[in-house]
């Protein structure tokens, strides 16, 4: 009887250091994942659809992605504000934040939209008909006013979306005047200086308007290209779009930001007159893009950097990063666009980004990214930087 109750007793000590043990693992765990999601970086997506998915594929889809890690979605839907309606309540259903990536210069054509509204090259070309690089590179002029209408009037319906959190810019700019050094091959250029079908807008409302302004006729310059003031007059017309657009973004009570080339003075500036640290975005996404640049994981450093300081550090700057869908057959790829980082180099990108004063980093784009990606990707933004 004796040895019952002591073997009893025995048992009862037992079951409560297993308890104990069991709490201070469970706590254990705990303080763990809290520390791990502490330290975790945010992370946007630029993504595209919904094409032909159901609500049920886009929610699984969207489950996966804030899993992996991804915290708010760039989401291209269009023009259609009943598109990120139903797609904004999918993303919000899973906690993801949601924001609109809907190109802005660039508008295919449709019937609100007039030829003369599109931007003219230095020959007098319109992009319209005569795009330059490629079929869909059909910029509007910023000058006039249909198109500072158009976009005010689609961007606003968009924003009124009440599951809309931003509205995402792109091809906020005039056409690549020089394109990245990594693309002349492709397109079988020698860029080296700023060459006339790609040198826009010389529409009659745009050089009369700097004639106005400036007493300086640039059709009768030799060289335009050497006017700063020239230069400095179109990059002020961009600005004053994107000045438009904060404010209607704003008036909506949504917050607006936009994708931009590197830097802004060691490549936006001089290939797609981009002055962007002069822009009233409430963030900056530079999308770098090291291969366009011939340039290594240390050049996205550099550039996230530049664009810190040149904003003061008063705005998030989040760092874009273009990933290598297919890391096996790189090196026997041509197209630079299909180049990017690959899986060993992620870490090293996400690392030079947030090191150098990133708030975060985007990804172009998830559907790119491969197992190999996932697991260097899960290791880099769990990180304390």
């Amino acid at each position: 009887m004796t040895r019952n109750i002591r073997s009893n007793q025995k048992i009862t000590v037992n079951n409560n250091a297993f308890m104990v043990f069991g709490i201070l693992l469970m706590l254990l765990t705990f303080s763990c994942n809290s520390t791990k999601e502490q330290n975790k970086i945010p992370v946007y997506a630029w993504l595209g659809g919904p094409g032909e998915s159901t609500d049920k594929e886009i929610q699984e889809n969207f489950n996966d992605l804030k899993a992996k890690g991804i915290d708010v979605l760039m989401y291209n839907g269009g023009q259609n504000p009943d598109v990120y309606k139903r797609v904004g309540k999918i993303a919000k259903s899973v906690g993801l934040g949601f924001h609109t990536w809907i190109p802005t210069m660039v508008q295919g054509h449709k019937d609100e939209l007039k030829p003369e509204w599109y931007a003219v090259n230095r020959n007098g070309e319109s992009a319209y008909d005569k795009p330059a690089y490629v079929p869909h590179y059909t910029f509007l002029c910023p000058s006039k006013k249909g198109t500072q209408e158009f976009l005010s009037n689609m961007y606003r319906k968009v924003a009124a979306v009440e599951e809309v959190d931003a509205i995402h810019l792109d091809y906020i700019r005039f056409p690549d005047v020089i394109l990245a050094r990594g693309l002349w091959e492709k397109y079988g250029l020698v860029m080296d200086k700023e060459y006339p079908p790609y040198d826009y807008c010389y529409c009659d409302e745009c050089t009369s308007d700097f004639k106005e302004k400036s007493g300086i006729d640039i059709l009768n310059v030799e060289d335009p290209t050497q006017v700063e003031e020239w230069k400095q007059f179109r990059y002020d017309l961009i600005t004053k779009i994107v000045s438009l657009l904060t404010e209607v973004a704003h008036s909506e009570g949504k917050q607006i930001n936009g994708a931009v080339f590197p830097g802004p003075n060691s490549v936006a500036k001089k290939i797609v007159r981009q002055e962007w640290d002069k822009w009233s975005l409430d963030a900056y996404f530079p999308m770098n893009y090291n291969d366009f640049y011939l340039e290594d994981t240390k050049w996205i450093g550099e550039v996230t950097k530049e664009a810190v300081t040149s904003l003061n550090n008063k705005k998030p700057v989040i760092s874009g990063l273009f990933i290598c869908p297919n890391p096996a057959n790189k090196t026997k790829e041509n197209d630079p666009e299909n180049h990017g980082l690959l899986p060993e180099e992620l870490e090293d990108a996400i690392r030079e980004s947030m090191e150098n004063g990133a708030a975060g980093i985007c990804l172009f784009t998830p559907g790119r990214m491969t197992k190999e990606h996932w697991e260097a990707f899960e290791k880099a933004i769990h990180k304390k930087y």
